[in-house]
Formats: structure tokens, C-alpha cells, sequence
């Protein structure tokens, strides 16, 4: 890790890395608690408190510190780092999208992304027309300032980023860092930070992808983004839930038409039936993405400051439990409904999320776990 770039002292970075490490903390919790107690250190002592008043069955300890400390030294000798949402290295993309990771693991450049970031994604058993597609496209996006952001796959990403390579490139992890997926794909990682790129990922060093790990990489691949471009994708693949995350983020949707014979299309022509855009030349992308190149994309608004409560009333508690189901719930109609002030329903939703029995979904809104 080059000295200075993480903006934190090691101390408050294992913090940090403890808090979003321990179980059942996603993004939107992270912030909740380290605003409601003032900072990650105290979050993690109020951690077991918490999820046993929200109806944990077992004891929620926190992150280690052990383990904090030895991802702390992966990233050193890697030469890789921990870049936080507060940093002003932060995309700013990223940073204005729902439940932001708080902390990424970075190898390389995320300036880069300062440029007009556009998502390629497709298939992994992508066609050689597909292929030079997806080269032509990022290599000419690039060429006109654009920064290439994808999964590192085989197929599609993987021709993305090689033709991207000269201009810049950016990487997202379905794993650790240290873990890198698909293992032939190592040279052409190392080829994207020597030249200039970079790679991050919000997963622990140390950590093997999975399939539910994906989703979550395409999560952060479309936040990075002001646009995405499917080239290759059949009915039912991973580059179709990029899509409709791109779409619930406002993320402008392109994508490649191609024969209705032809099953790796099958997606992207659905995609096109419900309102894509079409991506015939690169073109195209420039010209709808001119306007929000004039204008970036503004910070989410924060949210207002809520006056700290550490407890809440048996009462309060089960009437936002009794509003809950497993529906999807805006927070407006939680408030309505349960009778609640907002910092007491912040607050049960915590404990709720720390026990394992809520569930967030886009716009915020929640439910409870069956």
C-alpha cells in the first residue's frame, strides 16, 4: 500500500473494517450505526446489544481484530489499499448510488474513473462477433474519454477490458483481491493496473467468490457507471440483472440487437422490447451521454440528523414489527403505519438487520425474512 493514499489511521481503519466485516452490517446499517453512535468503534461495542434486542437467537460478536489486522497485511504486500466512501478518491458515481460499500479494497488508479465510467457486460460463452463487438465499442469509448468498467469474466468482460487497456480500465472482484476469478484471467489483471487502471472489490481479502457474490459485484459494476452497455446476453444471465440495476439506479440502458436466431441475443433483444436504447455504433453512447457528462450526477442528499436513542419502548418495537411483512415497505409508510418517530424506526430496523431478520431492498425499502 502506497503510504497516504488510505485516508484513515490504521487504527480507525480496522475499525472500519470490523464494523462493515461483522455479520449482518451491510452498507446502509454501516452508516445508520456510525452515525447513531458516533463513529465505528462504538458501533461495534453496541454490535451484541443490538441484534439481542432485535430477537437474535445467538450472540453477535463482532468483526476480529485479528482478522482485521491480517487483511491489513494482505493489502500491504499486495501493494493494495483500502479506499473509504469519505475519501476524496471515491467515485463519485458509486458514491451517489444506494447502500454505497463504505470501504473498498483497491488496487491501482479509481481516479480514472473521474472520466465518463461506462459498464460493457454480456455473455461469458459469448460469440466471436460478440467479441469484436465488445473490442470495437471499448476501445473506441475509450479512445473519446470514456473509462471501461466490468466484471472481469471471461467472454465479454474480459474483451472489454483488453481493448481497453491504453486508455483505462476498471476491475470489480466478485471475491477478495487475493482471489482473483477466473484464475486465467491473472495476466490480464496485473496488465490493468501496470498500464494504469484499477481494481477493487467491497469482499474480503481472503475471500473465495460464490454465485450470490456475483450479483453484488454487478451491484458495484453499474454504480460505477453513468451508462451500461449489454452486448451478449441470453434470456437468463447475470449481464440482464446488471441491466435492471442500471435501470433502478437511473443508469442509462444500451444494447447490442442481434438475430433472433441467435440465443445469445435473446436477452439483449428483450432488453431493446422494453425501452434499451440501441447500441448500433459507439456513437450512439456518446451522444446520450453527452448531456450527463455537462452535468455529473449530484451526491445523494443526506439525510437529516436524528437525535441519538439508544433504546426504544417494547411498545414502539412491536408496532413497527406488526408493520413489517414480507412484502417490500417504503420507510414513509412504516412511519405512517407503526406511529413511530424516524430515529426509532432507524433504530429497531437496526436491530432487526443485526438479528438476521430484515431484508433491504432498492429504494430502501424493507421486509422481514420469512
Amino acid at each position: 500500500m502506497s503510504e497516504g493514499r488510505s485516508r484513515l489511521a490504521d487504527e480507525t481503519l480496522l475499525d472500519w473494517i470490523r464494523l462493515i466485516r461483522s455479520d449482518n452490517v451491510g452498507p446502509v446499517t454501516f452508516r445508520h450505526l456510525v452515525t447513531r453512535f458516533g463513529g465505528p468503534r462504538e458501533a461495534l461495542d453496541a454490535l451484541p446489544d443490538l441484534a439481542r434486542r432485535g430477537g437474535a437467537r445467538s450472540r453477535i460478536m463482532p468483526y476480529p481484530l485479528a482478522a482485521a489486522e491480517a487483511e491489513l497485511g494482505t493489502a500491504r504486500r499486495m501493494g493494495a489499499w483500502f479506499l473509504d466512501i469519505d475519501h476524496p478518491a471515491y467515485p463519485a458515481t458509486l458514491r451517489a448510488a444506494d447502500a454505497a460499500p463504505p470501504l473498498l479494497a483497491v488496487m491501482g488508479e479509481p481516479t480514472i474513473l473521474a472520466r465518463t465510467p461506462v459498464a460493457i457486460v454480456g455473455s461469458r460463452k459469448s460469440s466471436a462477433a460478440g467479441m469484436r463487438l465488445a473490442e470495437t465499442f471499448a476501445a473506441a469509448l475509450g479512445a473519446s474519454g470514456c473509462t471501461i468498467v466490468s466484471g472481469l469474466a471471461r467472454g465479454i468482460d474480459t474483451a472489454a477490458h483488453r481493448a481497453s487497456l491504453e486508455t483505462g480500465t476498471v476491475g470489480v472482484f466478485a471475491g477478495g483481491l487475493d482471489k482473483p476469478y477466473p484464475d486465467e484471467n491473472r495476466p490480464l489483471m496485473r496488465s490493468i493496473v501496470d498500464r494504469g487502471g484499477c481494481l477493487m472489490t467491497e469482499m474480503p481479502f481472503g475471500w473465495e467468490p460464490r454465485a450470490v457474490d456475483f450479483p453484488r459485484r454487478n451491484r458495484i459494476v453499474v454504480g460505477l457507471s453513468l451508462a451500461v452497455l449489454v452486448v451478449e446476453a441470453a434470456k437468463r444471465s447475470g449481464s440482464l440483472i446488471s441491466a435492471r440495476l442500471a435501470a433502478e439506479m437511473g443508469r442509462l440502458v444500451f444494447a447490442v440487437p442481434g438475430s433472433p436466431l441467435e440465443p445469445r441475443a435473446a436477452g439483449t433483444n428483450a432488453l431493446l422490447k422494453d425501452g434499451a436504447s440501441f447500441a448500433l455504433e459507439p456513437q450512439d453512447l456518446l451522444d446520450e451521454l453527452a448531456p450527463l457528462v455537462r452535468a455529473p450526477m449530484p451526491l445523494a442528499e443526506a439525510e437529516p440528523a436524528e437525535a441519538p436513542i439508544f433504546d426504544a419502548p417494547e411498545t414502539d418495537r412491536d408496532r413497527v414489527v406488526q408493520a413489517l411483512g414480507i412484502a417490500p415497505t417504503a420507510h414513509d409508510d412504516l412511519l405512517a403505519h407503526a406511529g413511530v418517530d424516524a430515529a426509532t424506526l432507524q433504530l429497531v430496523l437496526i436491530e432487526l438487520e443485526l438479528a438476521g431478520r430484515l431484508e433491504r431492498h432498492p429504494g430502501g425499502n424493507v421486509s422481514l425474512l420469512g
